[in-house]
């Protein structure tokens, strides 16, 4: 049932819940962590861990995308960033960390100015392919018709689509929007889209032929798409709310398996867990890989949203350092915030709740619980 409250006499909304509002319950059957799979698969594609890096320039170099897949993850480049723009991008990214933060979105909205170079995205792409891991590229709808067949030819195996929200059903007077159905059934890779964060928008990406949905709308760390748009998206329910259009279109479709991957909203390793409890297959991580040592953002964070020429919605934050990317996937955490281990923080709720698999935590019982309200 959907609960609504009275906002005012002449408004009415849904009541939805963000992570921190829920809580996972433990059941009468509990496992080795050990014990436990933590895999997943998309495509021709498998991963042993259900993480992919998300297409910032704080948290994916070539080195990281090739240093996440080796780990066992994905790590998605983005190709409307600055390892596209500039031959050494290496000046830029130390700039951006010095930036006082009045002057930090004006400076990194001129440094993002210059233009994309298609070489330079076949040339780290390849580098990718080189190291023998899963290579993976994302651009925004706007570019997507600009430079999918440089991004096709330089060898990418999974093809991300990734703005604040993207829709199957863009309405534009002026430019041909992007024909996402008729794109996507002409292109040889599969294609990850999103983020959405409604039942409807969903079902209808899932209609597109996508083999995964991005659920999320500016929802991170660093966005200010609330502040600035007004718009947000609780995650929790988001999630739930896509996973629903994915039971929906399994049986519309004939069998048609659509995976969801939250995107926003998952800075501690019981985000993970939850996403995944309501109903994600994977999760984009940002902030979370971005306190890693070796991230390129040297203890910074910020995304595509807070260098937008005309309208930022994002800034960058100070997220710090804590450990090499190996031990804030794998561990030994040392500390107790839920910023490192987020895998063995994973297997730990999954084994204390006596599930064996991801598909199989899909199915744990979950509360709400709003802090704001005990």
């Amino acid at each position: 049932m959907t609960q609504e409250i009275e906002i005012g006499r002449a408004k009415r909304g849904r009541r939805v819940y963000a992570f921190d509002d829920v809580a996972i319950v433990p059941s009468r059957r509990t496992r080795n962590p050990e014990d436990v799979s933590v895999s997943w698969t998309i495509d021709a594609y498998q991963f042993d861990i259900p993480i992919l890096a998300a297409p910032m320039d704080s948290v994916v170099s070539p080195t990281t995308a090739i240093m996440i897949g080796q780990l066992g993850g994905l790590g998605v480049l983005d190709l409307e960033g600055l390892w596209t723009r500039y031959e050494d991008p290496a000046p830029l990214l130390a700039e951006i960390r010095s930036l006082p933060p009045e002057t930090a979105t004006a400076r990194m909205q001129q440094i993002y100015s210059e233009p994309i170079k298609p070489e330079l995205v076949t040339a780290r792409l390849a580098e990718i392919r080189a190291a023998g891991v899963t290579v993976a590229g994302a651009l925004s709808p706007q570019r997507t018709q600009e430079l999918y067949e440089t991004v096709v030819a330089a060898g990418v195996d999974l093809f991300v689509i990734r703005g604040t929200t993207v829709s199957a059903e863009h309405v534009s007077k002026g430019d041909e929007p992007l024909n996402l159905k008729k794109f996507i059934y002409e292109l040889d890779v599969p294609v990850i889209v999103g983020g959405a964060a409604t039942y409807t928008a969903a079902l209808h990406l899932m209609r597109t032929g996508a083999a995964g949905v991005l659920v999320g709308f500016g929802g991170g760390a660093a966005s200010t798409t609330r502040a600035a748009l007004g718009i947000h998206a609780p995650m929790a329910t988001a999630v739930a709310d896509v996973a629903g259009a994915r039971r929906d279109y399994l049986d519309e479709s004939g069998g048609r398996y659509v995976h969801v991957i939250a995107d926003g909203g998952l800075g501690h390793s019981g985000d993970i867990v939850k996403a995944v409890a309501c109903g994600a297959d994977a999760v984009m991580l940002g902030s979370a890989l971005a306190r890693a040592t070796d991230a390129p953002g040297g203890g910074f964070h910020w995304g595509a949203e807070a260098h937008h020429p005309k309208l930022p919605r994002g800034k960058r934050v100070h997220v710090g350092q804590i450990a090499p990317l190996e031990e804030v996937l794998y561990g030994p955490a040392t500390a107790a915030e839920g910023t490192a281990n987020l895998i063995g923080a994973l297997r730990k709720s999954m084994a204390t709740t006596g599930y064996s698999d991801l598909k199989e935590f899909q199915r744990v019982e979950v509360v709400a619980a709003p802090y704001g309200l005990q």
